[in-house]
């Protein structure tokens, strides 16, 4: 498909959460293969301090990251997309700005961890979750033979990845 890194964005509607520990995900796991990006359709503007800290504790660079609007990636000189996934449900039902060079896309939504109630182990707990489940997801898309898959194959694969289900953390 191409000689360069495969860019993915991760859209949320305020990208604080999902979209900004699935953009640190496949940056890690992506081997240089893939290059993350996040963004949201209303970003929050700050990152969550739960995501920030789940990513510090599993040890990931975290200094870049940043609350965004999507139209950042609609704008002159932006990275051409090579893939977008909506992470939650308000954004897959958002009317997305059309994207420069047709990415493919999927939905791949899940609970915001953000809206979690309870004491801060119970929210950290769901932000864990939220973590497990986007490791399995993109761990699946990063091992997808690219190459070899024709596009409609592809996307089916991309859909798929969008509703299995990670198992939920054991609670003590």
């Amino acid at each position: 498909m191409t000689d360069r890194p495969f860019n993915v964005l991760f859209l949320c509607t305020g990208n604080s959460a999902r979209s900004i520990i699935a953009e640190a995900i496949i940056d890690r796991i992506g081997e240089g293969k893939f290059k993350g990006y996040s963004a949201g359709s209303m970003p929050k503007g700050e990152v969550h301090p739960l995501a920030i800290n789940l990513l510090n504790k599993l040890n990931y660079e975290t200094s870049g990251l940043r609350s965004k609007s999507w139209e950042e990636f609609t704008a002159p000189g932006a990275p051409e997309l090579d893939f977008v996934f909506t992470v939650c449900d308000n954004a897959a039902n958002e009317v997305c700005p059309i994207w420069p060079g047709q990415p493919m896309t999927a939905h791949w939504g899940l609970p915001d961890p953000a809206e979690a109630q309870g004491d801060e182990t119970q929210r950290a707990l769901a932000f864990a979750d939220t973590y497990r489940m986007l490791n399995n997801r993109i761990g699946i898309f990063t091992s997808l033979p690219l190459a070899s898959l024709d596009e409609l194959s592809l996307k089916k694969h991309l859909d798929a990845i969008g509703r299995s289900k990670a198992p939920i953390s054991e609670k003590a």
